[in-house]
């Protein structure tokens, strides 16, 4: 199977369940061939469990959901060490976490330090338990949603862990066309639970790693260079986009390219992922804020200044 075939099956297959959001596939799709994680972030009812219940179905991996809650622990993700009166030693009881998908559900209403225990298994794709280092599964991809209107009872993620998302996404509602076709499609039966796997572990574990041959030449990467330094450089921002984000922007508009048939990157690629990419990285100041500007609008700014570089 190639990039565009892959494609073509995940949005054909999770296009049953989901409806009129192939744009948001294609993300989580870039996100599957670079391994990277992604925040879904938008009110109730909108179909965000729906949504990485279908890509993980679409895909022949383990997967694991973790409800998340003020009085989850550490140990209810990572696993415990247990004394078992069978053999008489300790074993280790795996946690959800060590799956190939994990959906964190509702990740901000669980407390700072169960948060923070994603962040290693997020970054090194390991978790450590009593001094004992475990591998994950590979692929390894961790979807998270959140509800950004219903503040009580929750945690805001820390920046570090925020950071650790390759993007963060927001479905919206539907248009009345493609909610006229939800009502018949759901009419009788939900379609999530016929849905069938289309690929393999194998298939992606390959695709991930021929993506990282999409050739990207040195214009380029030095837009993508100049866009996430003028993060740091715009007056409205606090803090700008991390190194973590110039090589989480490159790697993506590499899958992207992939994704679209090509073997090489162009500037429209790294234009069309700037916002899903670095918007959760760009912190403005709490002046600006109340002004009523947004990261969304600094990020827009910011890609309407950098120069495209032209093919000459």
């Amino acid at each position: 199977m190639d990039f565009t075939q892959l494609a073509q099956s995940i949005q054909g297959n999770v296009a049953r369940v989901i409806i009129g959001k192939a744009d948001v596939t294609e993300f989580l799709l870039v996100a599957l061939l670079t391994e990277g994680h992604v925040l879904l972030e938008d009110v109730p009812g909108i179909g965000k469990t729906t949504l990485a219940k279908a890509l993980a179905r679409s895909l022949d991996f383990s997967f694991s959901r973790i409800q998340f809650t003020p009085d989850l622990l550490p140990s209810d993700v990572t696993g415990i060490n247990y004394y078992s009166q069978k053999h008489q030693e300790f074993e280790f009881r795996p946690g959800p976490v060590l799956s190939q998908v994990l959906l964190a559900d509702e990740i901000n209403r669980a407390t700072p330090r169960t948060q923070s225990s994603l962040l290693e298994a997020m970054q090194e794709r390991q978790i450590t338990v009593d001094g004992e280092t475990y591998p994950l599964p590979r692929p390894f991809l961790v979807l998270a949603t959140q509800n950004p209107i219903e503040l009580e009872g929750t945690f805001p993620l820390p920046e570090a862990q925020v950071d650790r998302f390759l993007m963060q996404l927001g479905l919206g509602y539907p248009s009345q066309a493609d909610e006229d076709e939800i009502l018949l499609r759901y009419q009788r039966d939900d379609p999530l639970l016929e849905l069938q796997s289309v690929t393999s572990a194998a298939e992606v574990l390959e695709l991930q790693r021929r993506v990282k041959e999409i050739h990207v030449s040195a214009d380029v990467r030095h837009y993508i260079l100049q866009v996430v330094r003028a993060t740091r450089d715009h007056e409205a921002v606090a803090l700008g986009v991390s190194p973590r984000g110039s090589l989480a922007l490159y790697k993506a508009s590499q899958a992207l390219a992939a994704v679209r048939g090509r073997d090489y990157v162009i500037p429209s690629d790294v234009q069309y992922l700037c916002h899903p990419v670095l918007t959760h990285r760009v912190h403005i100041s709490p002046q600006i804020r109340l002004r009523g500007r947004t990261p969304a609008q600094v990020v827009t700014e910011i890609t309407e200044a950098v120069p495209v570089p032209v093919a000459e």
